[in-house]
């Protein structure tokens, strides 16, 4: 029997990170989609290849990586070129984690902020969103380090979150104290072990 799949995502400084924690200490397998993304980042690589294919070569590092902060600048700043990385890199990402996934013999778990952006949704057992409001995810990336106006930026081009939340199963209210989200996960995992 194919283990149970969990797609979770929610936009940035939402509290994934920590649900993804949370459900990881419960025994699930977690994949982060950016962990991913890495590997095929690296010199020689399909997504590498991708990327100097769509921008250029100038788009990769004298060793042959994709140069992460110069392509985030592209794409958190322009919307086409964001869909044109999107539609190269996706469909990789997609298939490693399948590959994982045919091989874990407990549920697993891909965190992916586009997740349900990228068509991901229906490949889930269960979608799992976290939400907060936008001035608490604001106020936790500056407080990551990440500058004001960079993650004004990443927040808008991750929208308002209302396409997540109609694609997702459970919705997690990160609002409130880590107590509470904790409570969240817990109910949620225990949904999940009979099945």
């Amino acid at each position: 029997m194919p283990p149970f799949r969990i797609g979770l995502t929610g936009g940035l400084a939402s509290g994934k990170s920590t649900v993804a924690k949370l459900l990881a200490e419960a025994g699930f397998q977690v994949v982060d989609a950016d962990e991913i993304v890495a590997e095929l980042y690296a010199p020689g690589q399909p997504g590498a290849r991708a990327v100097a294919e769509k921008f250029g070569a100038n788009y990769l590092d004298k060793g042959g990586a994709v140069d992460k902060p110069r392509l985030a600048r592209l794409v958190f700043s322009d919307d086409a070129a964001r869909g044109t990385l999107e539609t190269a890199i996706h469909p990789l990402v997609r298939a490693s984690f399948s590959r994982l996934a045919t091989a874990s013999a407990t549920p697993i778990v891909l965190e992916a902020t586009r997740l349900v952006e990228a068509g991901f949704a229906p490949d889930f057992d269960l979608v799992v969103t976290v939400e907060a409001n936008p001035e608490t995810r604001l106020e936790r990336a500056v407080a990551r380090g990440i500058a004001r106006e960079e993650a004004l930026r990443r927040l808008a081009a991750q929208g308002d979150g209302s396409e997540r939340r109609a694609a997702a199963h459970r919705v997690i209210d990160n609002n409130g104290t880590a107590e509470e989200l904790r409570a969240q996960v817990e109910a949620l995992v225990a949904e999940i072990r009979p099945r």
